[in-house]
């Protein structure tokens, strides 16, 4: 038997969609809320984060399964999936309680519904069929109530920075754990780190300037030098057109946060001691590399880091409480340096609406902008 619509659940909810092949093209669309099945809950989205990342996750929705997280019913228009923060509505399951505040991944929408099992005082998952065969790493939503890196007063810079520093810890543990490919024999590893500017670029880069065997080199463009030299966390900063700075012996590995093509062909064709070649994201989303561009390139073939592997091994390896700690470690450290009052890292930028987000949508997208702001988008009414 279905429960019947509450008072908070009968205003529309509200969706904003891009077209899969072109995500220049966005909708936005508004639908009345249908009742729940039993054991179903409704979330109220409150906020999410925009960011790089989110652009990352639609430029390979195909690819990595990104757009069957939140089916839309119509192939022609997708959510974009996005973290953030949100409050029960409505439940029908008898363990979790109207009211209750969650954190986790979610559509860019106003509402989802989800259906919680393998709860614990800290966390649920949504076990909806259509979710069964993706990563578990983004079906567990965390129960603020009982969450050990929630706090209600940082809530923008838990939905901006966590999910990229779980990134950017995982990167940074993945090549310690490969011993950086023996780019570090006889002295220091040289890390290249591209579209330094990017929030899961200078927390990599953050987590790698703990490691005294690591040289770490951001590239940027000539307008983002200043704000990366800033960070105090590279050791140095090139603008993408002085590879030459770096002798072309030199036994590296490059990480690439931007998905430029030309960039990492040149990095492939210079470094012949090039020992890894990680692909992260896709911010510079117009210079996207062809499809099987990557088959053609001199030297280790670019392969793309996918943190769930990560995650399964080292919660195999350590237990999962060890893995939260470790985790929970480096998260204070990063966010105590990032949102230091003297010098914050972020400026954040609050948008309310499908409008605002209609209008932020192609900043963000194309990596216009400041790189110290940070943006925090509502649907909700």
């Amino acid at each position: 038997m279905r429960t019947p619509l509450p008072e908070t659940c009968r205003m529309p909810t509200t969706d904003f969609l891009v077209h899969p092949t072109d995500l220049g093209q966005t909708q936005l669309r508004e639908r009345e809320d249908t009742p729940l099945e039993p054991g179903q809950i409704r979330l109220g989205i409150d906020r999410f984060a925009l960011t790089a990342n989110n652009i990352t996750y639609a430029a390979f929705g195909d690819a990595m399964g990104y757009w069957r997280f939140f089916p839309t019913g119509d192939e022609a228009w997708r959510f974009v999936p996005v973290w953030g923060f949100a409050r029960v509505l409505q439940s029908t399951h008898a363990g979790v309680a109207v009211g209750e505040r969650v954190y986790g991944f979610f559509p860019t929408s106003s509402k989802v519904v989800l259906t919680p099992r393998r709860l614990s005082p800290e966390r649920f998952t949504d076990m909806a069929s259509h979710r069964a065969e993706l990563p578990a790493v983004y079906n567990q939503y965390f129960r603020c109530a009982s969450d050990p890196l929630y706090t209600a007063d940082t809530e923008d810079i838990q939905a901006l920075l966590r999910p990229l520093f779980i990134t950017s810890w995982l990167i940074d543990d993945f090549l310690g754990d490969n011993a950086f490919f023996g780019a570090a024999e006889g002295g220091r590893a040289t890390v290249l780190l591209s579209s330094a500017s990017s929030k899961t670029a200078y927390g990599t880069a953050f987590q790698l300037a703990q490691r005294p065997d690591v040289r770490v080199v951001g590239l940027t463009s000539d307008g983002n030098r200043a704000f990366c030299e800033s960070l105090g966390c590279y050791d140095e900063v090139m603008a993408y057109g002085e590879l030459d700075r770096i002798a072309a012996d030199t036994p590296c590995v490059y990480v690439d946060f931007a998905g430029n093509g030309e960039l990492r062909r040149a990095i492939h064709e210079r470094f012949g001691q090039l020992r890894y070649s990680m692909v992260i994201g896709n911010t510079h989303v117009d210079q996207r590399a062809p499809e099987g561009a990557a088959k053609t390139l001199p030297g280790p073939r670019a392969t793309f880091f996918f943190a769930p592997t990560q995650i399964r091994k080292r919660t195999g390896e350590w237990g999962a409480e060890a893995f939260g700690q470790k985790l929970a470690q480096g998260w204070q450290a990063f966010t105590a340096r990032a949102m230091r009052a003297d010098a914050p890292w972020l400026q954040v930028a609050q948008h309310r609406g499908g409008s605002a987000l209609q209008a932020l949508w192609p900043t963000v997208m194309h990596g216009r902008g400041d790189p110290r702001a940070a943006h925090v988008v509502s649907l909700a009414a």
